[in-house]
């Protein structure tokens, strides 16, 4: 079943300023226009610099050649989260704290640009009934032969919700996330009437900032080995205020 928006319109009666024995009649039409809910095709990744649903971008995946995987479509989706890369570091006994690079992508004019880490959603039910954003850190880092990188903490700071519409319609991002190991924890909250359109969560607000939001902490306590480490986020959308 369709769930639908019904707007009516403001009728503004005008006359002519003058005196007559000429009677004027004017007759009252009712004009309506019907918003369905929206939904099937998948949401193009925006800008997290400036987001403008006329002008998508396309971004890059710093651990896949072949591209970040497509949104999840519908008339609530998840239309694509930024991979995180924090490139080849010295092995070192003492504590670091390394930054994620950050997000690069090409706009709508073809220029190549980087920005804020984000995630973006999309709500087009046309309910204003609210959602919320999750994630899951899926156990810590390690090498494919199962080598902990134990100790090591990812860190979100920076967080902030952008879009093209009134901040008055914003849900509620939180400014810094701790990510605890194998648990879901609730980031974006939308309230009613609030979320409605595509909205980004981004972890800074430029370049700059944005390659200083996303920390890996990693105690100088911690053994290290001359391999690739790695573990995987859970971005997950619910339909529930």
């Amino acid at each position: 079943m369709l769930k639908k928006i019904q707007l009516f319109s403001l009728l503004l009666l005008l006359f002519p300023a003058f005196t007559s024995i000429t009677r004027v009649h004017a007759d009252e039409t009712d004009t309506h226009m019907n918003y369905q809910s929206g939904g099937g095709q998948a949401v193009k990744p925006l800008d997290p610099l400036l987001p403008d649903p006329t002008k998508p971008v396309s971004p890059v995946d710093p651990t896949d050649p072949a591209g970040p995987p497509a949104g999840t479509g519908g008339s609530l989706s998840l239309d694509f989260a930024s991979s995180l890369q924090f490139g080849s570091q010295a092995i070192s006994t003492k504590n670091e704290t390394y930054y994620a690079l950050p997000q690069e992508y090409t706009d709508f004019d073809g220029t190549k640009k980087k920005g804020p880490n984000y995630v973006q959603v999309t709500d087009v039910r046309g309910t204003g009934a609210g959602w919320q954003l999750s994630v899951k850190q899926n156990g810590q880092f390690q090498t494919s032969e199962a080598q902990k990188l134990a100790g090591a903490e990812l860190r979100f700071k920076n967080g902030g919700m952008i879009s093209n519409l009134s901040s008055t319609y914003a849900p509620s991002g939180n400014e810094t996330l701790v990510m605890p190991l194998d648990t879901e924890i609730n980031v974006v909250n939308a309230s009613s009437e609030q979320g409605i359109g595509t909205w980004l969560y981004r972890f800074g607000s430029d370049e700059a900032s944005g390659g200083s939001s996303v920390q890996l902490t990693v105690p100088g306590s911690s053994v290290k080995y001359a391999k690739k480490y790695q573990t995987s986020l859970t971005w997950s959308l619910k339909n529930v205020p």
